[in-house]
């Protein structure tokens, strides 16, 4: 493997890794069993790729971790934690302290600095600010059968589990939007959103369904 890197680098499992000799790497990096880095990827200092991730054409910054996953031409800022599972698509720019968790899909989106997007969400076609929180299970809608538009959220947003963002929309810096949530309209600062539909119970019908 000749590749420019600089000091103290651990590979864990060389004869189970691939790095392309245009890779380049920082110093103090720990790179484990059954990866491949392909392309022009640079990896900063105090970099761990933990086991089962492909990368390529990506640079990654420093202090940053990336778990069992997949990217491709996409900027990973500093101290940023990726997976597992997680898979950043091209044009994926994810800043600063920011966390793409496990099963999250980014495409042609910036995930601010500070920003979490946990877990099962896709955020495609959008600029999400800092600090924000998007909930498990939140779809940026960007595609409508026809054309692709964007979705642009701004700081300290609250974006609940399970929503649909149907682009284009702009949501305001500060504001909430509850769990369920579809967002169709924009959303001023400071605004408090919620659009679910009440719950009807009928008492005694599950039978009904059940048989």
């Amino acid at each position: 493997m000749k590749f420019i890197h600089g000091s103290n680098l651990k590979i864990v499992g060389k004869k189970t890794v691939f790095i392309d000799k245009t890779v380049r790497i920082g110093n103090n990096v720990v790179i484990y069993e059954n990866n491949r880095i392909e392309g022009n990827t640079v990896i900063g200092d105090d970099v761990v790729i933990m086991p089962n991730c492909y990368i390529k054409n990506c640079v990654i910054g420093n202090g940053t971790t990336f778990n069992f996953s997949q990217a491709e031409d996409a900027k990973i800022g500093k101290n940023v934690s990726v997976g597992p599972f997680a898979r950043l698509r091209p044009k994926a720019e994810i800043h600063d302290n920011a966390k793409v968790g496990n099963f999250v899909e980014i495409k042609n989106a910036v995930i601010g600095e500070g920003t979490k997007v946990s877990h099962l969400a896709y955020v495609g076609d959008a600029n999400v600010g800092n600090n924000c929180n998007i909930g498990c299970g939140a779809i940026f809608v960007n595609y409508n059968g026809k054309t692709k538009n964007r979705t642009t959220v701004g700081n300290n947003c609250f974006i609940g589990s399970n929503c649909n963002i149907i682009a284009p929309v702009n949501i305001g810096s500060d504001s909430y939007v509850c769990a369920g949530t579809t967002v169709t309209e924009d959303i001023k600062r400071d605004d408090f959103v919620i659009g679910r539909s009440r719950q009807t119970v009928k008492p005694g019908m599950a039978n009904k369904y059940l048989k």
